[in-house]
């Protein structure tokens, strides 16, 4: 089998940032590898199309510009948010403003945004809301595990459904 649609593909590799000597940033081993759907729909296009064609033991190494990932950082999206947006019963939180920590906020439509604080201040909270690999080089070095068919259940939920049913997301899943 290769990797193609409609198929579980499970992988381990190495995600570092820039290049093979790069900051590591998450790692799937063969004892907790990273298996999905191929062609679902929720993974970096990039990435699949860098697998595709794979067979069971083949190896692979590869880059994916910010573009083809998470894109560039916007900088409309680091704000400054009122301090009073932090409040919770007219007081904030002891520690819950703290330098490179992440927060979630909801917006005036009551949609939730994660967030990294950069900086704050007696009146403002610079919040970066890029996504976190936003901006960055990812560098991936991996080998295909293993390759079978989707289940008739896993190609109506698109997704990789566990023996025990339970779906657990992956890198770029939500």
């Amino acid at each position: 089998m290769i990797v193609e649609e409609h198929n579980i593909v499970t992988i381990a590799y190495e995600l570092r940032e820039g290049g093979p000597d790069g900051e590591l940033m998450e790692r799937m081993d063969i004892n907790w590898p990273f298996k999905f759907l191929f062609g679902s729909g929720k993974l970096l296009p990039a990435f699949e199309e860098n697998l595709r064609g794979l067979s069971e033991d083949d190896t692979f190494e590869f880059v994916l510009q910010p573009d083809e990932a998470y894109g560039v950082i916007q900088k409309g999206n680091i704000i400054d948010v009122p301090i009073k947006a932090f409040e919770i019963n007219g007081a904030i939180p002891p520690n819950l403003i703290v330098e490179n920590t992440y927060v979630s906020l909801v917006d005036d439509t009551g949609e939730s945004h994660q967030g990294k604080i950069l900086s704050y201040s007696d009146t403002h909270v610079k919040v970066d809301f890029n996504h976190a690999m936003a901006g960055k080089q990812l560098h991936f070095k991996g080998v295909v595990l293993h390759i079978r068919e989707a289940t008739v259940d896993e190609l109506i939920r698109k997704h990789y459904i566990q023996e025990d049913g339970i779906h657990r997301p992956g890198f770029g899943e939500n």
